[in-house]
């Protein structure tokens, strides 16, 4: 690794590994994250992505490597690292039998801050992250987007200049998705440096300044998200149909003269393939035609992060279910 990367790095991680009894959940995991920037960890359910984060935040111990958070080594000064580092998990974290206000004071009395600096700081955060009027309201009343941000600001009462965020927009509507995704740049303006871990790859490519692609717990693919798209993505042909039962006929037909394999959506009623320079959409228009396919809209595209995503990892990321907490329990197993 670049020791200058290194050396303006508010996260480094170097020959990372993680093995649980044969099964390594994690191996040779490099990082170097630049201070004030975003680093987007992605990867499919079992990828190593949770594992990563539990080893830097200090909740897990790696079996080979080193890592260090804010300049300080995630094994050999664990305090000074916590001390330094906010974490927003998957689960919430905060107590739903408690106001908005009531949590955030008790996390910074943990955090042996004074009762009345603890007061000041929750009404601080709370006006920050909107959630001033519900300060008074218990947890349990708030909807999901407003704990998702209760979460947030637990994780900022004792001002880290890092924070880890593992999933942070699961399950919430795609307003209170653009909201987070609003306060995560205010932050990152502000000097914080932040590690995501998503499931949603729109979300990687709007924020993250920098990308890492984990597969089967080893790096498929390191680079900002507009290299990533150049290196491995290309442009895409995307046919729209009218019926699912046209998907199987346009998908053959696009074989034929696309620079790749298809990939079918079935709900979108897409069927999209690697396209070269010689590839021409009157060819592909005339392909479908010949395969009676009635086709709507045909069109190229630069290609997206899932494009990449789905070139790296294979057919078992398109097919993998969506992930559920079973199955991040077993990732955090190993």
């Amino acid at each position: 690794m670049n020791p200058t990367l290194q050396s303006d790095a508010s996260v480094v991680a170097t020959g990372l590994g993680k093995r649980y009894g044969e099964q390594w959940a994690l191996r040779e995991f490099e990082l170097a994250v630049p201070s004030g920037s975003v680093l987007g960890l992605l990867g499919h359910n079992g990828a190593g992505k949770t594992t990563a984060i539990r080893i830097l935040t200090t909740l897990a111990a790696p079996t080979e490597g080193s890592a260090s958070v804010a300049g300080f080594d995630v094994i050999e000064q664990p305090a000074e690292v916590r001390e330094r580092i906010g974490l927003t998990s998957q689960a919430a974290t905060v107590d739903g039998l408690l106001s908005g206000a009531a949590n955030l004071e008790m996390i910074g009395r943990l955090y042996h801050l004074p009762a009345k600096v603890a007061r000041s700081r929750a009404a601080q955060l709370l006006e920050q992250l909107e959630l001033e009027d519900a300060g008074k309201k218990l947890v349990r009343e708030y909807s999901g987007g407003m704990r998702r941000r209760l979460d947030l600001a637990a994780s900022l009462v004792a001002s880290p200049p890092v924070l880890f965020l593992d999933e942070p927009t699961t399950g919430l509507d795609p307003e209170s998705r653009n909201q987070l995704w609003s306060l995560l740049r205010q932050l990152v303006s502000g000097g914080r440096t932040l590690i995501l871990t998503t499931q949603y790859l729109e979300e990687a490519d709007r924020l993250a300044d920098d990308v890492v692609l984990l597969d089967h717990g080893r790096v498929a693919a390191t680079g900002s998200p507009t290299e990533l798209k150049a290196r491995h993505g290309g442009e895409r042909v995307v046919v729209s149909v009218d019926a699912e039962t046209e998907l199987p006929a346009a998908a053959t037909a696009l074989e034929r003269v696309a620079a790749g394999a298809p990939e079918v959506d079935a709900e979108e009623l897409l069927v999209t393939a690697p396209a070269s320079e010689s590839t021409r959409l009157i060819e592909v228009v005339r392909a479908l035609e010949e395969a009676g396919v009635d086709a709507h809209d045909v069109r190229r595209r630069e290609a997206t992060l899932d494009d990449v995503f789905f070139s790296l990892t294979g057919p078992r990321a398109a097919n993998a279910a969506p992930p559920t907490a079973t199955d991040d329990q077993k990732e955090v197993n190993g």
